[in-house]
Parts: structure tokens; sequence; C-alpha cells
């Protein structure tokens, strides 16, 4: 009986957005971490996109934004302050952002495995696109050769997670030269389109990193 029970999947319910502005993506998660909490509301993945805004994680060192406040506005960049790990990172149109509000009790409170997790959904999420990704050791997120495809800056409080991943689709990597990005100085940053040579269609890719969160977190994943 007792193994039969821990083999049922917890259900998630994956949720393609849109676009939404980076302020109503810090409610729509807090709502979610509540009522999941309180039990109103089963697990969710948050799956969008953000308006240009560059995000300072805890700690995060200002500098490593370079560009001057003229620059920001003429770019319509917002800069926000924000509660997950990490450095600086931007989020833009045509990025992938996840947001996976899930419960990490009983059986995986782990950070370190919950972050190398989301590395492994992302991964296998570009390989469907014939990209091999991989890790750095010492760094996360996802890379392909010496440059960052996806990072990751999460949040977890009371094992329930928040924040979550940005996996470059058909991103305009101009912006990340305004900034450090995840105060690294030796890396570059890259996205599938460029490696693939073409635009990739968003809610595609949103699909399909729903379908390898549900295979690598041991969820039901309905959208």
């Amino acid at each position: 009986m007792s193994t039969q029970a821990s083999q049922v999947r917890r259900n998630c319910e994956a949720r393609w957005l849109g676009v939404v502005s980076y302020d109503e993506g810090l409610r729509l998660q807090e709502r979610a971490v509540e009522r999941l909490r309180s039990g109103e509301a089963p697990e969710q993945l948050l799956l969008l996109e953000h308006p240009h805004v560059f995000t300072l994680g805890r700690g995060a060192d200002a500098n490593n934004i370079l560009a001057d406040r003229d620059q920001l506005q003429s770019n319509s960049v917002e800069v926000h302050e924000t509660g997950r790990g990490g450095d600086v990172t931007y989020h833009g149109p045509g990025q992938l952002v996840g947001y996976p509000i899930i419960n990490l009790k009983p059986d995986r409170c782990d950070v370190h495995r919950y972050v190398r997790d989301l590395e492994e959904v992302l991964i296998r999420t570009i390989s469907d696109f014939g990209i091999e990704g991989g890790r750095i050791e010492g760094l996360t997120g996802v890379w392909v050769g010496n440059e960052k495809i996806a990072a990751i800056g999460v949040r977890i409080a009371r094992w329930i997670t928040s924040h979550g991943f940005a996996l470059n689709v058909n991103t305009d990597l101009k912006f990340f030269q305004m900034i450090v990005p995840c105060g690294i100085t030796d890396k570059g940053v890259t996205s599938i389109s460029r490696v693939l040579g073409r635009e990739v269609d968003l809610s595609e890719v949103a699909a399909i990193a729903a379908r390898h969160f549900g295979e690598v977190f041991g969820r039901q994943v309905a959208t």
C-alpha cells in the first residue's frame, strides 16, 4: 500500500500566460503560493514572458547594471529588486520564464537538488530542438559551450518554491550587453534561435518545458 501511494504523482497545473508585467508576475506567484499553502489550489507552473526588465536578486551588486538611466528609459527597461537568489539578470520578449509553485515536502527538501532538477528540465527542453546543453561546475544555469542559454534564480519558503528559470528562446541578446549577467564576466549568452538560425514558437517551447517538468519532478502536469 505504501509503495503504491508513493508512486502517485501530484497534480501540477501548467499555465501559459503570454506577456505579463514583472509586478503582475510577482503578484501571481504570491497568490499561487498562498493558495497552495492553504490547500485551495494545486501546484502550478506559471509560464510567461515579461516586457524588458532587469532584476536584482538578494545581495546582488547594483553596479552590474551597466546602463545609465537614459539608456534604460530609451530602451523601455524597468529595474526591480526581487526576493530570489542570484545577481542581476534580464527578462524580456522572446524569453520563456517559468515560475514553479510546488511543495518540496516531504521527499525533495534539498535546495541543491531542486536547482539541478530545474537545469535538467531545461537541458531536456533544448535537446528536443537538437541543442546540447550542459552545466558548468560552480555555476548555475544551462550552458551551450561557454554561453548561458538559461538562468535560474529561486526562492524557497517553508519548502514552497517560487521564482524559477528564464530560457532564451527568441531573446534579443543585445540587452545582456547592458548588464553583467549573473555577475559573470568571462562567459557569453546565447538563445535557441541564435543556435538554430531561426525563430521558434514560444508557446511550443513552453509546452515542451512543461512536459519535461512533469517527468523530472514526478508530477502529473495538466495544461
